[in-house]
């Protein structure tokens, strides 16, 4: 058992899910507030389902961070076999994970070391730095040594998705009534990207084609790839979906990058027919310099 144990929130969506029993991650439960109904994320309701709910009934979901005694009971059990904790969560700007898991560390300060990271992502990108943080807990327990190698690891996570129905990202505040209205008129899909660990409009495309090309070049600026994954809004084989496939095996030839339906975390923030690509930059040096 490793002397450092990680926590995480379910808001992280892991490309391999063999992750959280390897490295003995603790998965605390965000809720999902959609209408009159709250939902345990991957407990109550998982991927599918939220899709299919968000594109058939006119809600717009919500998320609710676990309280502080959430956290501090995952804590106390924890710490009976643990002195050190890392708690990884889903960036402090997108909701009040980090917040609520702070405020428990402190109960058990002087009891636990605990050190709770703002992951700065969601999603995916938040897997991705958990399943780092496993790897640098199986080769140290130097909590000081891991915090500052995760911290290293965070800004090497990037993720870019396409909308193509702007309601949400409207509720959301990312973009005005009257840009809503017109780029409803004008077929026009907004280019989001996670910037310090806020949602941000990057930019805009008129077509799928045009969008498909501007996530392949994205994905085609890295010099050096570690992990990436294709996000989508559906299980079925769509043309744009395909199109993308393809231009990303022909262009990053041996790199590997599972389709995977996006999670209600940050379905939450883009709605139902969102597609995109996280991805964590390579890095030239072993990780435990």
């Amino acid at each position: 058992m490793n002397k450092v144990r990680i926590v995480t929130d379910s808001s992280a969506l892991f490309i391999d899910p063999t992750i959280v029993r390897r490295y003995e991650v603790t998965v605390v439960p965000v809720r999902l507030q959609m209408g009159e109904n709250t939902y345990r994320l991957g407990v109550d309701i998982g991927a599918e389902e939220f899709l299919r709910r968000i594109q058939r009934e006119d809600v717009i979901p919500k998320l609710i961070p676990p309280t502080p005694e959430d956290f501090l009971d995952v804590y106390k059990r924890l710490n009976r076999d643990v002195s050190q904790i890392i708690s990884l969560h889903l960036s402090a700007r997108l909701g009040q994970v980090c917040h609520n898991a702070k405020i428990a560390s402190q109960m058990l300060l002087g009891r636990c070391d605990i050190e709770v990271v703002d992951s700065q992502t969601i999603s995916a990108g938040l897997g991705m730095l958990v399943d780092k943080t496993g790897q640098i807990t199986s080769e140290t327990d130097d909590l000081e040594d891991i915090v500052r190698l995760v911290r290293r690891t965070i800004p090497r996570i990037y993720a870019v998705f396409y909308v193509e129905k702007m309601n949400v990202i409207r509720e959301q505040g990312l973009i005005g009534a009257a840009q809503t209205i017109l780029g409803t008129m004008l077929g026009i899909m907004p280019f989001l990207t996670i910037e310090e660990g806020q949602l941000m409009i990057m930019e805009k495309a008129r077509t799928h084609a045009q969008a498909i090309e501007k996530l392949a070049e994205f994905a085609m600026e890295f010099a050096s790839i570690d992990q990436m994954a294709l996000l989508t809004h559906t299980t079925s084989l769509t043309e744009p979906i395909r199109l993308l496939q393809d231009r990303l095996a022909l262009e990053l030839q041996g790199q590997d990058f599972p389709t995977m339906l996006y999670d209600p975390s940050i379905g939450s923030f883009l709605g139902a027919d969102a597609t995109g690509l996280v991805i964590l930059e390579g890095e030239e040096e072993d990780i435990i310099a």
